[in-house]
């Protein structure tokens, strides 16, 4: 997990003065992990949180204490099943810190650290970890260290381009776009495809010719094509094998996956280079439906990112 600064100025600028509620440690079980934030304002009836630190009792009792909360800072230990009556076995400690536009100048750079209690010179252990993620070219993961709370600020370390603004691209987005450190890219052919809403993690490119703009995509970028127009869709495709890519899906049956083979090798396109488009994308079992196709292909994405973060891990 990370912290989120995007969200927490957009909450500042719309309520003036926000709690951000982080679990800050955790032994034994428990519901989310360290790092784990949700943001609180206004009061119990016309007030309104996001994101979230999961379990039912423990969230709602710590959005509740937020909300009449006056000091800066506070740091809190909680049991969760003796205390607040869940399943979970564990205890979680939460940092619950009171953020304006005023408190928010202090927050910059990579990571954000500051002390939990009173304030403090930066502990050496803290300046170390600090240097050592920083001369590796690594992110520190979010902990408790010596009375100081170390959090990764969130960037987008994948980023989605969405071929196509129909049912089924519209589907993707509403799946897609809460997920953590993705940046979406959604290209169609006109504005008036496109919803009049779209989230803020959606850079939406209305292109009169959206093959032209595959140039400009990162080369490890994932693409999902899904065009109104079959046309459309091949040439995308045959962009991007020309381009670089790190993962590339193609709406379509078995049938139009075999035609696109055919056509995408008389287009110069090597087997091999060509079997690394997937079609068709998600899983089929899931059904047709917009919003089940758009699950399907969440969790192929999702298994994509998370086997990859294991494999890496597993070489170190």
């Amino acid at each position: 997990m990370s912290f989120d600064l995007d969200a927490l100025h957009a909450a500042v600028r719309a309520h003036a003065r926000v709690t951000r509620v982080v679990i800050a440690d955790v032994s034994g079980s428990s519901p989310r992990e360290v790092g784990a934030a949700m943001l609180v304002w206004g009061d119990a009836e016309t007030g309104g949180q996001s994101g979230t630190i999961g379990g039912g009792a423990l969230e709602f009792s710590a959005a509740r204490a937020a909300r009449t909360q006056a000091a800066p800072r506070r740091l809190s230990r909680h049991a969760l099943g003796p205390e607040l009556g869940q399943c979970c076995g564990g205890s979680v400690v939460l940092l619950s810190e009171v953020y304006d536009a005023r408190a928010l100048e202090a927050l910059t750079g990579e990571a954000v650290a500051r002390p939990v209690a009173d304030a403090a010179a930066m502990p050496l252990s803290v300046r170390r970890l600090l240097d050592r993620a920083r001369a590796r070219g690594e992110r520190p993961e979010p902990q408790l260290i010596d009375g100081w709370m170390v959090e990764p600020v969130t960037y987008a370390a994948r980023q989605l381009w969405i071929w196509g603004a129909g049912h089924v691209g519209r589907a993707l987005v509403d799946v897609l776009a809460p997920l953590p450190d993705l940046a979406i890219t959604w290209v169609d052919t006109g504005v008036a495809r496109f919803p009049a809403q779209v989230p803020d993690a959606v850079t939406m490119l209305p292109a009169a010719a959206p093959a032209d703009l595959v140039a400009y995509a990162p080369p490890r970028a994932a693409h999902l094509v899904l065009t109104y127009s079959h046309a459309l869709d091949l040439e995308l495709c045959h962009r991007l094998l020309s381009h670089d890519f790190d993962f590339a899906g193609l709406i379509g049956s078995a049938t139009k996956w075999g035609r696109f083979r055919s056509r995408l090798r008389a287009l110069g396109h090597a087997p091999d280079r060509i079997a690394r488009i997937t079609c068709p994308i998600g899983d089929p079992a899931f059904g047709k439906h917009p919003q089940q196709i758009a699950i399907g292909v969440a969790a192929q994405l999702i298994a994509r990112r998370t086997g990859a973060a294991t494999e890496t891990r597993e070489r170190a």
